[in-house]
């Protein structure tokens, strides 16, 4: 087992979909997807783009629910949320390994992920990442984490510009529906939803990282998707960013 898949087992644990190597093996024949990225997410990775905005895309299976519960434990190790009125934590520059790992996977599914041509503008990277941000050392160096009691949520905003292009949210328990409205229109007009399920990955860049706004509403009423009311339950959320350079 190389150190990726080490790395990876370490932090999330074994998926249970994972066969014995001569098995996973095999699945590798024809495949464009990279042995270590199979091993974690699958022989490949759906992506979703979101069309009306440019700039993002969304895996709903990035982990699976063996991973998100080991990767929730290790958060509650951290200790961060002991006391009910602690509901976030921020690290900046050395993350906790199990962030680390969680990086080192974000890059992996991007990378080795296959993608049907005709939905692709450019390269396949560009289809869900921009490629010069996919190879900037560390790829994400401010973590935040966020504990949501049941109608708790976030404001719109834009984040903050002192971090860069490029931000990936991954989402964890409670199922949640996300609103995006341009940066100039009021947040009650021609809102995008997104529905964010555990364990998918959310990534935002070039547009929607800067002329678009987000937000969580999960009070009654607003947390619908086909029709139908989220049942409200706790929601952890992990956020990762790069800081800008400072002179």
């Amino acid at each position: 087992m190389d150190e990726y898949r080490k790395l990876i087992q370490e932090a999330f644990g074994e998926s249970s979909e994972d066969s014995d190597d001569d098995d996973h093996g095999q699945q590798m024949e024809g495949s464009n997807i990279s042995v270590e990225a199979q091993y974690v997410f699958g022989e490949n990775p759906k992506w979703e783009r979101i069309s009306e905005i440019k700039g993002l895309s969304l895996c709903r299976e990035f982990l699976t629910s063996d991973q998100q519960s080991t990767l929730l434990a290790s958060i509650l190790q951290e200790g961060w949320f002991s006391e009910a009125s602690h509901n976030q934590a921020m690290r900046f520059g050395d993350l906790p390994p199990w962030a680390k790992e969680l990086s080192t996977g974000i890059h992996e599914i991007i990378e080795y992920s296959d993608y049907d041509p005709e939905s692709m503008e450019t390269d396949k990277q560009e289809f869900i990442f921009p490629s010069e941000l996919l190879k900037r050392e560390p790829l994400f160096n401010q973590l935040i984490v966020n504990s949501y009691q049941p109608g708790e949520g976030i404001c719109a905003h834009v984040d903050l510009m002192r971090f860069e292009d490029g931000i990936a949210l991954v989402s964890l328990e409670s199922s949640c529906v996300m609103h995006f409205s341009r940066v100039h229109e009021s947040t009650n007009e021609n809102k995008i939803p997104v529905y964010l399920t555990p364990g998918s990955l959310l990534l935002i860049s070039g547009e929607a990282r800067y002329k678009w706004k987000h937000e969580i509403n999960r009070k009654p009423g607003f947390q619908k998707w086909d029709g139908l009311e989220i049942h409200q339950k706790k929601r952890t959320s992990i956020t990762l960013r790069k800081l800008c350079k400072t002179e």
